[in-house]
């Protein structure tokens, strides 16, 4: 069998099935970052990301944008924890023809998104490689009190999402802001349940927290944020790369969210109960069962 045909999510769970972890671990892979022992008060946060020419990114797009992207995607998993980022390590593998001015606006893109995050890049590797390749490795913390997982959504709850979806390949997939203030502000002022990042497309990372909360979901249609760019309702539901928040709160917190916020986090849905899966409701009032997926790899 190839892995075309197991799939990326089995592939992982294959992996998954084989790793084992001691006391240090609080919560291991399956989440946007595991989570670590660190202090009384405080878990360290662990992600990596990797990049890889003619999948994430194409040859021809602007270095500069590209090196911004392989450090922003990493800290919006940071984000989805509700953490705070602070170390990183880079490895890139460059192909021998590459440029040194192509390497140096690389460079200044991942510095600038550091500096704007006020992220330590603390060192990495350097590789040659067919094709232009970066592996982005990063810590944060978040305190115990406001960690926030994908697995603990509850019916009843309200489903929001911090801005517009959808349209993203056409240039936004590049210039996205991760979300950590936002995080922040939702965690230091409100209860949030369940929390990820929409990197492969809504309905896949709505799917992720479904499936470990073991709920199901209404969306309605009408609530969509669709984005400008956006190419219909299945760009909006599938594509990916938005990197929006994607959460849930009690309706008494949702409607604190919606008092205080006013427009900067947008409902969408609400939680049901187990065994529903994805229930669409239509602009004409009808009932849609959404598939689960999204962008993978294999």
């Amino acid at each position: 069998m190839r892995i075309s045909e197991l799939g990326e999510f089995a592939l992982i769970e294959r992996f998954r099935r084989r790793i084992r972890t001691d006391s240090s671990v609080i919560k291991g892979s399956g989440d946007d970052c595991a989570v670590l022992k660190f202090d009384r008060a405080r878990y360290q946060l662990f992600t990596c990301d990797m990049l890889v020419e003619g999948v994430d990114f194409y040859s021809q797009e602007d270095p500069f944008l590209v090196g911004r992207k392989s450090i922003a995607v990493s800290l919006s998993d940071i984000a989805a924890c509700a953490g705070i980022p602070a170390h990183c390590l880079v490895s890139l593998g460059l192909p021998k023809k590459t440029s040194v001015s192509f390497t140096d606006k690389l460079f200044r893109g991942m510095l600038a998104m550091a500096r704007r995050f006020n992220l330590n890049l603390v060192g990495g590797d350097l590789s040659s490689s067919p094709k232009l390749v970066i592996d982005v490795s990063m810590l944060g913390f978040v305190e115990k009190k406001y960690f926030i997982s994908r697995g603990n959504a509850r019916a009843g709850d309200v489903i929001f999402v911090s801005g517009t979806l959808g349209g993203s390949i056409f240039g936004r997939h590049l210039k996205f802001t991760p979300r950590v203030k936002e995080a922040r502000y939702l965690v230091e002022n409100f209860r949030i349940n369940a929390m990820i990042d929409v990197s492969d497309g809504l309905a896949q990372d709505l799917g992720h927290i479904l499936r470990q909360s073991s709920k199901g979901a209404v969306l309605f249609e009408d609530l969509l944020p669709f984005d400008i760019r956006a190419k219909g309702l299945d760009d909006l539901l599938y594509s990916g790369e938005d990197f929006e928040l994607l959460f849930t709160a009690s309706r008494p917190q949702a409607e604190k969210i919606l008092r205080k916020s006013g427009r900067l986090f947008k409902p969408i849905g609400e939680i049901v109960g187990q065994g529903r899966g994805i229930t669409l409701i239509t602009t004409a009032g009808k009932e849609r069962g959404i598939q689960p997926k999204g962008f993978r790899h294999f």
